[in-house]
């Protein structure tokens, strides 16, 4: 079959070890490469997205190009592949070719890669993520979550679970906060550690982030990411002695002082930061 780049009519293409073996591509520790080749879990990662004929993907960490392969098969209109390791984008060379129309290959640290300026709109995020790096780039991507439809992420469990978590679990935390101010959070299905080359050391889950056409409650990201940071710094204090420099009225917000971080709701620790806000506008900061 003669390559094409056009949805529903798929290219033949190597088998994935055969590039690995080509490229030399032995996962490095210090990029946090762990490379997922089974393709019926990409595929089943790729259509967690929903219809993609219309959006415009955002790979982070393609490695040898695993999903990347699912993504284009399932019709996306169009694959950002954003890869830092130069043997990996060489390795991807052969997908550019088959897909000519849809793949860009970006040779660059995700870190510095603003989602607005790497795809036109409607733009998703699907990617395994490169675990060393996959908190501050989720942090990241939230401060502009507006530009973005969905994000499907293929996270350390434990991770994926500190998204998720609610009020009164030891795990909720400041990303929990944050990440559900903004976001829907759902935790698609676990993935064993052993279908991954090589095999992590802990096990893996897929998680979805459906951002929110409004947050959760009115705040304002500075504040509610300061509140958060001095509550869950000293989470076994109470609220009057963790928030004590903050010179919260407890009673007036309607928050118990005597509460520690992990029992507030988002909409709760909201009301600390629009306080925490006023005062510094009070005070003219």
């Amino acid at each position: 079959m003669a390559p094409s780049g056009k949805p529903g009519r798929e290219p033949e293409l190597p088998p994935l070890r055969e590039i690995i073996k080509r490229f030399q591509l032995t996962a490095q520790k210090s990029l946090g490469q762990h490379f997922l080749l089974d393709s019926n879990l990409t595929g089943r990662i790729a259509r967690v997205a929903g219809a993609l004929e219309p959006k415009h993907i955002i790979e982070v960490g393609p490695g040898p190009g695993s999903l990347t392969r699912a993504l284009l098969a399932q019709g996306a209109a169009s694959v950002t592949a954003i890869e830092k390791d130069r043997r990996c984008v060489a390795a991807l060379e052969h997908l550019q070719e088959a897909y000519p129309d849809r793949l860009r290959v970006l040779e660059a640290d995700a870190l510095d890669i603003d989602p607005a300026s790497a795809a036109p709109a409607p733009r998703i995020i699907v990617s395994n993520l490169p675990y060393n790096i996959s908190t501050v780039l989720i942090v990241k991507w939230l401060r502009s979550v507006r530009d973005i439809d969905l994000l499907v992420l293929m996270l350390q469990k434990e991770v994926a679970d500190r998204l998720a978590a609610i009020p009164g679990n030891k795990i909720y935390g400041r990303l929990s906060v944050i990440t559900q101010w903004l976001c829907e959070v759902e935790i698609a299905f676990n993935v064993d550690k052993r279908a991954f080359t090589p095999p992590p050391k802990v096990a893996s889950s897929v998680v979805v982030l459906k951002p929110r056409s409004e947050p959760a409650a009115p705040a304002e990201w500075d504040s509610l990411e300061a509140v958060t940071a001095a509550a869950f710094n000293q989470r076994r204090k109470m609220l009057r002695a963790s928030l004590k420099s903050m010179n919260f009225d407890f009673d007036g917000l309607a928050i118990e002082p005597t509460a520690r971080a992990e029992e507030l709701s988002v909409e709760e620790f909201c009301r600390l930061a629009r306080a925490h806000a006023a005062a510094k506008n009070a005070a003219g900061d």
